[in-house]
This record gives C-alpha cells, structure tokens and sequence, in this order.
C-alpha cells in the first residue's frame, strides 16, 4: 500500500504520509466548495453519486497497482469467519454516514457545524492514538494540539455544547479507523468492501433521486458536475485512507487540522460567516495548523536529506 503515496528519494512512510494527507485536506476542502454548484440535488443524492462512482474507481485503482489480492482477501476472511461480515457491515455505515453528513452539510446550511467536527476530530485521534496505539509525539505535535485544545474548549464553552452533526464527525471517525485496524483492514482493499456494500443502496437513491428529470431540467450541468465531482471525492478519499495507513494514529490527528481549516475556507466563500465571538477558536485553530504545517514540512526537508 505505500506505493499509493507519493514518491521521493529518501522520503520515510511519515514524510509521505504527511505530503498524502495535506494533499486529502486541500481536496476535500476544494470539494465542500463545489458542493454547491450540484444545486437541487438533495445531500442523500449526492451521497448516493459520490458511492457509486467511488466503486469503479477503487477497482480501477487495485488492479492498476496490483493490489486487488487486498480485497479478494477480505472477502476470504469474511467467508472463513462470517462475524467479519458484521464488522464490515459496521464500517460501511460508519463510513457512509461520515459521506452522507459531508455531502449534505453545505447544502443545507451546516457546513460550519460540520467543519467543528473536523476540528475537534483531530484531538480525538490523538487521544485515541496516545493510549490505544501507544503512539510518540514530539514537542511540535504537543504544542499543536495544546494549541487546537485551548480553541476547541473555548468554543464547547462558548455555545454550550455541540451539535450532532459536529459530534458524528468527532467521534464516528475514530471508531471506523479502529474497527478498520482491528480487522485488518486498514488499506485500499478495506475501504473498497466499505463502497461495495453501499453501493446497492447508492444505486436504488439514484435511480429515485433522477427519475423525474426535474433536477436535470433545473441545471444541466448536473449530467457531467455530479460525476466529475464525485470522481474527485473518491480522489480526495483515497488520499485520506493512504495517508492513515502511512501514519501513526496521533501524527493522522493532527495533520487532519488542515482539512477542517480549508473547510472553513470553502464555508467562507459559500456564503456562511463566523460570528464574533468564533474568531478566538478559529485563531487558535489556525495557529495549530501553522504549527502542524511547519512541523510536517520540516519533516519532509529532512526525510529527502537523508
């Protein structure tokens, strides 16, 4: 599976992972603002699309690199041991819950409650990362989620809770990753299992989404938009799910402060605004980052030095 990441001489698993997962982040934030432009389709619709398209892809993607065995494998597991089956099962809709909520966010006005989850989702994988998997930080990583800490409970502090799409973000990606590392799933093979399980329920959405053709009359650009958009969602997810594998749980965590960072970004220029009193959590979010992009790009000058 590392030769799915991007390539350089002498670049160490972390270095690559790093330049993966910063590339995952700047993606899925040009997605959110994309998003909109697929107006009337519905967030199930556009859920359904991106679950579809992601199946043909992943294919495309196991045999070109030869890592179709990934997938065929798991499926012998699963026939050998058919509790496996439930936690496929369970890290489908773990995963598709995660697409559905991301897809319909920025339809429907919620982006910045969604973008909170991927602030706050960060911390969790670190936490999850430090005393599930035992994982080491250097004083940079420390201080970037010291720094992500101090904004984040200003915010729980300042509204007085958080809302159910922020926490389906916080807490529903940690328990996927450790599912998907329980099972031995953790690659490219795994997550192509996670869409094809979805995908008879992505085919039934789409087929009554469209059957009217009033979306289409509405905006014709739907019939090339969706897929193209959805194509690079499963771009977009690839890159994430390769630089989990790369990484360690708590290295993961924190270079995911870039993604909700660049969501923030594509909610600005769909038209929602921060409030007043968010310009402190968002500052230190920022800072944290800053801190997390430094640090990765340190790595990566000495990783191509050796």
């Amino acid at each position: 599976m590392a030769r799915l990441g991007p390539k350089g001489p002498g670049l160490s698993a972390g270095s690559r992972g790093t330049v993966v997962s910063i590339g995952s982040s700047v993606s899925f934030g040009l997605i959110y603002f994309l998003t909109p432009l697929l107006h009337p389709m519905s967030g199930d619709a556009v859920w359904a699309m991106r679950a579809l398209t992601a199946v043909p892809f992943l294919t495309v993607v196991l045999l070109a690199t030869r890592d179709w065995r990934l997938a065929a494998d798991f499926g012998r597991r699963m026939r050998r041991r058919p509790l496996l089956a439930l936690g496929a099962l369970a890290s489908a809709t773990l995963l598709s819950a995660q697409l559905w909520v991301f897809a319909w966010a920025p339809l429907n006005g919620r982006a910045m409650q969604v973008a909170l989850g991927y602030f706050l989702l960060p911390l969790v994988l670190v936490v999850v990362g430090r005393f599930l998997y035992k994982d080491r930080m250097v004083w940079w990583q420390w201080a970037a989620a010291c720094t992500a800490l101090i904004g984040v409970v200003y915010e729980v502090i300042r509204i007085g809770g958080v809302s159910w799409e922020t926490l389906l973000v916080a807490l529903g990606y940690p328990v996927y990753f450790v599912l998907r590392r329980s099972m031995g799933t953790g690659h490219v093979g795994g997550m192509w299992w996670d869409f094809a399980i979805m995908f008879p329920f992505a085919v039934a959405v789409t087929v009554w989404s469209f059957a009217d053709g009033s979306w289409i009359s509405t905006n014709p650009a739907l019939w090339w938009a969706a897929p193209s958009i959805s194509l690079f969602a499963a771009f977009a997810l690839l890159l994430y799910m390769v630089a989990s594998r790369l990484l360690s749980m708590s290295m993961f965590g924190l270079l995911s402060y870039v993604e909700p960072a660049m969501l923030l970004v594509a909610s600005l220029l769909i038209g929602e605004r921060i409030a007043a009193g968010e310009w402190f959590t968002y500052g230190t979010i920022w800072a944290a980052v800053l801190i997390l992009v430094a640090g990765g790009a340190a790595e990566v000058i000495r990783g191509r030095r050796r």
